[in-house]
This record gives C-alpha cells, structure tokens and sequence, in this order.
C-alpha cells in the first residue's frame, strides 16, 4: 500500500456517498434549507473555524514528525479560509456528527486517515459551494471557493505523502483505513438523517 493508492481506494470504496455528498442535496442541507449567499457562506464559516481549532489540537499534541507538519498546515489553511469566507455568523461545533468522529482519533495513523476522509467530503463540498456562487452571478466568491477546493487538493497529497512515512505495518495502514471509513460514513450518515428530518428523500440525489 502507498499513500496515493490509499486515497484512491477511499474514493472509490465510497463513491455513491461522495458523489451524494457532492450534490446540491447537501449544500441545501448544510444550510437548513435556506440556499442563500449569507447562509452559503456561514455554514463554510463552520468547517473552516471547526477545522482550524481541531487540527491545531492535533498537531500540538502529536509527537510524529511526519504527521505533526501536515495537520499543522491544514490548520493554518483553514484559519486562512475563515478570513477568505470573510463571514461572521457562522457557530463552530465540533458536535457536528463528522468531527465527534474526528476527535476520537489519537493515534497518528488513524489520524492521518481520518483527515483524508474529511478532506474527501470537504472537497466535495467546497464545490458546490464554487457551483453555488457561479450560478448566483458572483465570481468573486466563486474564485474564493476555487482556492479552497484546490487546497483540499494540496492536503490529500500531504496525507498521501505522509502515510507513505508513517505507516510502517499492515496494521497501521488498516487502522488509517478504518478512521477513513469512519469519518466518511459519519457525514453521509449526517447528510440523511438531516436530509430526512426536513421531508427530502436522498437517495434520490444522484
């Protein structure tokens, strides 16, 4: 196993909930369904902030020095994001069902693995969120959301690289797998429930 066949394997072990993920479902959704650009950018406001703090956590208590860098950067981006959002009236919650999956995670492979799961669905989110601002005639924002996705971009082949060095054993790299599983699962599971409780059917979505 190497990092970049890890990532690839997660898509593909999780397409449909990716690509359900990745639909206008979820940004409807994320939003209480209230699709507009204040309540667009609030519920990024969220991630971004929630985002920061965890992987901050993270890198400040993780002694391997393969991991450590990369959940440092990731949350240097983030913080970056929240000022590119540029919104102040969003409500960071690690409750959020995918990141009480993330904060179970203390051991580095596990971590660098569940970072990949989120990094997957973040991505997906981040573009419908480039989709959104397009259709709403705002390039500007739609630029600013380009340049998060392609950091989403940026932190999966950091985890890739990262997991080539750190996960010496099988077992390392089923326990990286197994917190991937774990936090895609999560926001899918999320993504339904919330779905259902305001009367949508999501397997419907594409």
């Amino acid at each position: 196993m190497d990092g970049h066949t890890f990532v690839g394997q997660l898509r593909d072990d999780h397409e449909t909930a990716l690509s359900r993920l990745g639909s206008s479902k979820s940004l409807y959704a994320l939003t209480g369904g209230e699709m507009n650009a204040p309540n667009v950018r609030a519920a990024a406001h969220d991630e971004a902030s929630t985002a920061a703090r965890l992987f901050a956590d993270w890198a400040d208590s993780e002694d391997d020095p393969d991991a450590a860098p990369v959940f440092q950067q990731v949350a240097d981006d983030e913080e970056a994001h929240v000022d590119a959002i540029g919104s102040e009236e969003g409500n960071p919650d690690t409750s959020q069902a995918m990141y009480e999956t993330l904060e179970g995670f203390s051991d580095f492979p596990a971590r660098l693995g569940a970072l990949a799961g989120r990094t997957l669905v973040t991505k997906k989110t981040a573009e419908q969120m480039v989709g959104f601002f397009v259709g709403d005639a705002d390039p500007s924002s739609a630029n600013t959301f380009r340049g998060i996705r392609d950091d989403y971009d940026d932190h999966l082949d950091a985890v890739a690289d990262a997991l080539d060095k750190a996960c010496k054993t099988d077992e390392q790299w089923d326990e990286a797998k197994a917190a991937a599983d774990a936090v895609v699962e999560a926001a899918y599971d999320d993504y339904v429930e919330t779905l259902e409780s305001m009367g949508v059917k999501p397997k419907n979505v594409c």
